[in-house]
């Protein structure tokens, strides 16, 4: 596809109702069995990805029942995220060694056993480990569903697939403070995992009877050292930039430079080792998907979205809470237009990527985000609560434009083998993204807003000031995936066989 074709919005010809067996529009169709297959991994991920940002509203409550201090509390989220980050590398090895079926049944059977402890914790130390077991199998269920996407769908009709996917990876924990403010308004944190259990459950019980194998696996040996570099290094970086907010308000047990620099070391000699390996047996994670440019310039853009939308799922709910005085049930309410919005674009956005491909929709999606969080750098204490309703559900739309192309650009520009690597790879970058944007807008809130007290400003407005100091720093990254966005093309359609069935 050239550039012109996407620049001018000229449409893909679409296939002929109806096509002879074997025949290009045949192959442009999904299977009926392997529709139900991703349609079962779909509603599994979104499950599993919404309770990793459910915690969030529910921490003062665990703070009064279990006796435990904010920092001590925030580990819930954090332990979460450090699961995620060490896990994830893996799945790349998990997928090419073993049967899909075998995969979504440990992936979802820890999720669901994670879930239990969580309901039944008697303290705190046990419902860490629930949050633990319970982000082991989130973190291959992901990879798990991207690949599986990758390996069925074809490639004229991926986008719509790929708007689904963006549902799962943007909304589910966009509207997690949504639905866990709904539960604590009425009932004690514990019905946040009670409800969830039997759906899970429910989830891994079909998973089981219905997932097919659509992949070959092959033998795959795992590299211990690479392994552990990858856990130290993704484990380091993500708590580092975790504790920076716990840093700036003076809680953090350890100066967050000390994981950094000793992630970035770890990272550093991790890398030299997946390329070594590459040459001579099978890395942990191949680094080969940067050598290519789609992949490359559509994950950049991806990080510094991610960066934004986290970064300001903490900072909203921040000043609606402390500046406006709103509680966790109006709160969470008034996030919720944005998540539905962006839950309604995502497939939509799915369709006219197949059509037009990712430009004509990343780059007015960029103008969105970034006119957003430059609005938002307005906010004050006499800010009226639909104001802030308006312009998230607008920086909501502009996510929603970009995040299914970026994820179908980068991911569809790869070759089948490599394609269980790409998706560990924007997983991990994922997750490190949300930790950075966490990390930088927290803490350019809390050094803000410690400056401004001193200098004699009343509390309410010196967390104004620092909320707008933060989204400021929203602002000027969102002008660099503006930049980039005019550089992401529609990748080109990579030749395979699709895998047979077993």
């Amino acid at each position: 596809m050239s550039t012109n074709e996407d620049a001018t919005l000229q449409p893909v010809a679409s296939a002929p109702p109806t096509a002879a067996p074997g025949s290009p529009g045949e192959r442009d169709r999904l299977a009926p069995g392997d529709a139900t297959v991703i349609g079962l991994l779909l509603v599994s991920a979104f499950v599993v990805i919404l309770n990793e940002t459910i915690m969030g509203v529910a921490l003062p409550r665990l703070m009064a029942d279990l006796g435990i201090t904010a920092a001590t509390g925030q580990w819930l989220t954090t332990g979460f995220m450090l699961t995620m980050a060490v896990v994830i590398p893996a799945t790349g090895f998990i997928m090419q060694r073993f049967q899909l079926r075998q995969v979504f049944v440990a992936a979802m059977g820890l999720f669901s056993l994670g879930t239990a402890i969580a309901a039944v914790a008697p303290g705190f130390g046990v419902l860490l480990v629930g949050r633990i077991v319970q982000a082991s199998g989130t973190a291959v269920m992901m990879p798990l569903l991207m690949t599986t996407a990758l390996t069925l769908v074809p490639a004229a009709s991926r986008g719509r697939t790929m708007g689904m996917i963006s549902v799962v990876i943007s909304v589910a924990p966009a509207i997690g403070p949504t639905i866990s403010g709904i539960i604590l308004n009425s009932l004690s944190w514990r019905w946040m995992f009670i409800i969830v259990l039997p759906i899970a459950l429910l989830a891994l019980g079909a998973g089981a009877w219905k997932v097919r194998n659509v992949t070959t696996p092959r033998p795959a040996r795992l590299d211990v050292l690479s392994l552990a570099l990858s856990a130290v290094g993704f484990g380091g970086l993500i708590y580092g930039l975790s504790s920076i907010g716990e840093s700036a308000s003076g809680h953090a047990p350890v100066a967050p430079w000390i994981p950094v620099l000793v992630g970035v070391a770890s990272l550093a000699t991790f890398v030299v080792r997946q390329l070594r390996l590459t040459r001579t047996s099978t890395p942990l994670m191949d680094l080969r998907v940067f050598a290519n440019r789609s992949f490359t310039v559509s994950t950049i853009v991806l990080v510094t979205s991610f960066m934004g939308l986290f970064g300001t799922l903490i900072v909203l709910p921040i000043f609606l809470q402390t500046v406006l005085q709103l509680g966790s049930l109006e709160t969470g309410l008034l996030l919720l237009p944005g998540g539905a919005v962006m839950g309604i674009l995502s497939p939509i956005v799915g369709r006219l990527f197949d059509r037009f491909g990712p430009r004509p929709l990343v780059t007015p999606g960029a103008v969105l985000v970034s006119g957003a969080l430059w609005l938002l750098t307005t906010l004050h204490p006499g800010t009226p609560a639909g104001m802030v309703v308006v312009v998230h559900t607008i920086l909501s739309v502009g996510l929603a434009f970009m995040f299914t192309p970026l994820f179908t650009s980068a991911l569809g520009s790869l070759r089948a083998e490599l394609y269980a690597h790409g998706s560990a790879t924007v997983g991990t970058v994922q997750q490190l993204a949300g930790a950075a944007g966490t990390a930088l807008f927290v803490t350019v809130l809390s050094t803000r807003s410690a400056d401004s007290l001193a200098a004699g400003t009343d509390a309410l407005h010196a967390v104004a000031d620092g909320v707008q100091a933060a989204f400021l720093w929203g602002g000027i990254i969102s002008l660099v995936a503006l930049g980039l966005s005019l550089l992401v093309r529609r990748p080109p359609v990579v030749p395979g066989p699709r895998t047979p069935v077993h």
